[in-house]
C-alpha cells in the first residue's frame, strides 16, 4: 500500500492550500484517512481525520479553517486549509488505516510528507 501526498508549499498568512493524498496498492478497505503534522521540535499531531462513514475529527486549532473530505471511489483524502497561520507551518503526513484482505486487521500506512510553510 502506498500513499502519495501532494499540494504543500509556501503561502502567506491568510492564504489557502489544498493537500491531496491518494492510496494505492493491495487495498481491500480503508477505515479512516487523515492528516498529521509535525513542526520542528514538536511531536507529530493529528490535524484531521475522516472515517469511511464520514465521521470527522479535527484538532481544535484548525476548526473553522480547515476542511477534510474523502473520495472513497478514488481512495483519496483532501485537506482544504484556509486562513493559514504561521503556526500551521509543518510537514504534513497523510495516514490511512487499511485492510489488505477480507478478515485481516487494519494497519496504518503513511505518506511521504509534504512541507507547508506559512510566512510573509
Amino acid at each position: 500500500v502506498q500513499l502519495q501526498a501532494s499540494g504543500g508549499g509556501l503561502v502567506q498568512p491568510g492564504g489557502s492550500l489544498r493537500l491531496s493524498c491518494a492510496a494505492s496498492g493491495s487495498i481491500f478497505s480503508i477505515n479512516s484517512m487523515g492528516w498529521y503534522r509535525q513542526a520542528p521540535g514538536k511531536q507529530r499531531e493529528l490535524v484531521a481525520a475522516i472515517t469511511s462513514g464520514g465521521s470527522i475529527n479535527f484538532i481544535d486549532s484548525v476548526k473553522g479553517r480547515f476542511t477534510i473530505s474523502r473520495d472513497n471511489a478514488k481512495n483519496t483524502v483532501y485537506l482544504q486549509m484556509n486562513s493559514l497561520k504561521p503556526e500551521d507551518t509543518a510537514v504534513y503526513y497523510c495516514n490511512a488505516r487499511v485492510s489488505i484482505r477480507s478478515g485481516s486487521y487494519y494497519h496504518d500506512y503513511w505518506g511521504q510528507g509534504t512541507q507547508v510553510t506559512v510566512s510573509s
